[in-house]
């Protein structure tokens, strides 16, 4: 269904939610198009929802998801983007330092034919050592590890269409990595400036632990985009690789006992010759059994291991031929 629906998970922002919702909707009402504000409550334990309710009034255009209990920013996205209604889906964090005024040029960006528009805070307004720095980092790892190069990988300012949105399946911390699981779906994907305020109200709910979170999420994604639809090639080589090396080191003792009479019942090597073949003979184990379970993972859902965008059946709506049309234009 043509419209935007804007996804806002929040989490004790009593001091922004009334501000923040007038201006979201202050700006999708000059877009022109049906739209819907959706808030996920991530278990409050504030005035959240009451400021909110009280700032949208009746107000039919809000849509207020609220959660059992705390579970976490990416649960919070994941329920919003499930509960959306429209082709075109926004994220937006609820402290006000993403400017929604953004929305309209990345709803424009998406109509040049895009799935997933990113947000970059190109001057963003934190503090330099224990955000700015960290995230430069970060987004440079990121980038190196998943083959899609951005310049913020953080930035919870994103458009995308309803498609890949709600395709998306998020645990842990991955709301950080949505623009490689959509690049892994084959999405489209580019990276434009956004406007980044500073905070007004309230802290910050991010620590350095995320940064370990975030590193054991990297390892997760990283073996999903590459392995999860082929374990054995992982697992397969780290067999192999300790098995050969188990057989070479084994055969360099065994040449030495038989003709250079060097004992090798007594060396440390023998051992370590017949652990790295052990070592190998599991690891392959480990890749045969993980391709069983992914077998299981698809098969049992029937899920694809491929995603189509368009199906061309003959002739287009107008009548002629797309592949010709495309060419004639």
């Amino acid at each position: 269904m043509r419209g935007i629906s804007v996804v806002i998970p929040v989490y004790n922002e009593e001091e922004n939610v009334a501000e923040g919702f007038r201006e979201v909707a202050g700006v999708l009402e000059t877009t022109g198009m049906p739209y819907e504000i959706i808030y996920v409550d991530d278990g409050s334990r504030d005035s959240t929802v009451a400021t909110l309710l009280e700032a949208a009034g009746n107000d039919p255009h809000l849509r207020l998801i609220q959660l059992r209990r705390n579970f976490g920013q990416t649960a919070a996205m994941s329920a919003g983007f499930d509960h959306t209604t429209y082709d075109i889906v926004i994220a937006l964090d609820g402290d006000l330092q993403n400017d929604p005024k953004e929305i309209p040029q990345m709803v424009a960006k998406l109509g040049e034919g895009y799935d997933l528009v990113c947000g970059w805070r190109k001057a963003r307004r934190d503090k330099f050592l224990s955000r700015r720095l960290p995230s430069m980092i970060a987004n440079r790892i990121i980038s190196y590890c998943t083959d899609v190069r951005l310049h913020d990988y953080g930035c919870t300012l994103k458009a995308m269409t309803g498609d890949i949105a709600r395709g998306l399946r998020l645990y842990g911390e991955m709301h950080r990595f949505i623009p490689a699981l959509a690049n892994e779906m084959g999405a489209k994907i580019v990276e434009v400036p956004v406007n980044h305020r500073e905070r007004k109200f309230g802290t910050s709910k991010y620590g350095i632990s995320r940064t370990i979170r975030v590193v054991l999420d990297l390892i997760t994604v990283k073996f999903l985009l590459g392995y999860s639809k082929r374990p054995i090639h992982l697992f397969g080589l780290v067999g192999a690789l300790s098995g050969i090396f188990g057989v070479a080191l084994l055969s360099v003792l065994t040449f030495q006992r038989m003709f250079q009479d060097i004992p090798m019942g007594n060396r440390p090597l023998l051992s370590l010759g017949v652990m790295m073949i052990i070592i190998g003979m599991q690891f392959t184990v480990f890749g045969l059994l993980a391709e069983v379970l992914a077998r299981t993972y698809y098969e049992s859902q029937n899920k694809k291991t491929y995603v189509v965008r368009r199906v061309f059946t003959g002739l287009d709506v107008d009548g002629s031929a797309p592949w010709k049309r495309k060419a004639a234009n």
